[in-house]
């Protein structure tokens, strides 16, 4: 989501040369992004993507979205039968590929019955454009009644669910994990480094940087809204010391403590350089012991209920 704003094309490309070289297969995108764009950049990233991809398509699992707004009509947004068919082969175009590997509804649409959301997705799926389905921002009330739903009427069922997860947002461990768990649906969680917060780099006493997830166009709110507190800054000087005293950097410790859970399959990771992508990919390699994952658990119990007052 970072490419064709935040980063421009050669260095989109080069941070996917690197995430290939470092065993990444799964591709993950939206047809809104990049972050932070507007109605003039919708579809960039995915242009990006998709001419990246020309010529070994077949290595990747890519993933991509629909339900946020594309254009200026109110038919352009939502989960409605006709935008998702409109969006689908919008999303094909820009990827140049002839199918999805996993299409998903980045957010829940209360204005159009999830029935008809359902049954245009199964359409997709016996037409072969899409492989699997999945959701995004989605309650646990509404992935449950979706999953109830699609059985009830036997059609396509959501495979996974993408909801925020990572040691300052643990929310969904009390119900969404527990049931993905029990029925099966794969959980590939987003912003494990928290907007970068967990990375350790960013200083209360100080703005945040220009071009940053926390400036960066209309996306810079909403990401100070999630993380930019006095609270979440004082778990930050903990966790640091702790990475310090194990000897890796605060986002191997934060991406290998979402990849403990066992009821994640994987976390998604961003970057805006190659760079970035190394102490994500050593997580990996980086045995969590229990004893440590308790430690980072009982510092962040606060989080598994809720924002604290404001």
């Amino acid at each position: 989501m970072t490419f064709g704003l935040q980063c421009d094309e050669p260095t989109s490309v080069s941070i996917l040369d690197r995430a290939a070289e470092g065993g990444i297969d799964f591709i993950d995108s939206s047809d809104v992004y990049p972050l932070g764009g507007d109605l003039t950049t919708v579809g960039r990233t995915e242009e990006i993507l998709g001419r990246w991809l020309h010529g070994k398509r077949d290595r990747f699992v890519v993933a991509t979205k629909c339900f946020g707004r594309t254009g200026p009509s109110p038919l352009d947004a939502g989960n409605s039968r006709r935008h998702i068919f409109e969006a689908i082969e919008a999303s094909l175009r820009r990827l140049q590929t002839d199918y999805i590997d996993l299409y998903q509804l980045h957010g829940f649409d209360s204005e159009t019955p999830i029935d008809e959301t359902l049954s245009a997705l199964d359409d997709l799926v016996h037409q072969g454009k899409v492989r699997y389905i999945g959701c995004s921002n989605f309650l646990t009330y509404q992935l449950v009644r979706a999953v109830g739903r699609s059985e009830t009427l036997r059609l396509a069922r959501f495979d996974s669910v993408q909801p925020r997860y990572n040691l300052l947002f643990r929310q969904i461990e009390r119900e969404m994990l527990p049931f993905c768990g029990e029925e099966g649906v794969g959980v590939i969680p987003y912003n494990p480094i928290a907007g970068g917060l967990l990375s350790g780099k960013h200083r209360r006493d100080e703005s945040p940087a220009e071009g940053g997830r926390f400036t960066l166009g209309n996306a810079g709110r909403m990401y100070q809204g999630r993380y930019w507190h006095d609270r979440e800054f004082d778990t930050v000087d903990q966790l640091l010391a702790i990475a310090k005293e194990v000897g890796v950097s605060l986002v191997t410790l934060s991406v290998a403590w979402v990849l403990a859970n066992e009821a994640i399959t994987a976390p998604i990771v961003g970057a805006s350089s190659p760079d970035q992508l190394a102490a994500s990919l050593d997580a990996t390699e980086f045995v969590l012991e229990s004893d440590l994952k308790s430690r980072l658990d009982d510092l962040t119990n606060e989080y598994r209920m809720g924002d604290a007052p404001r």
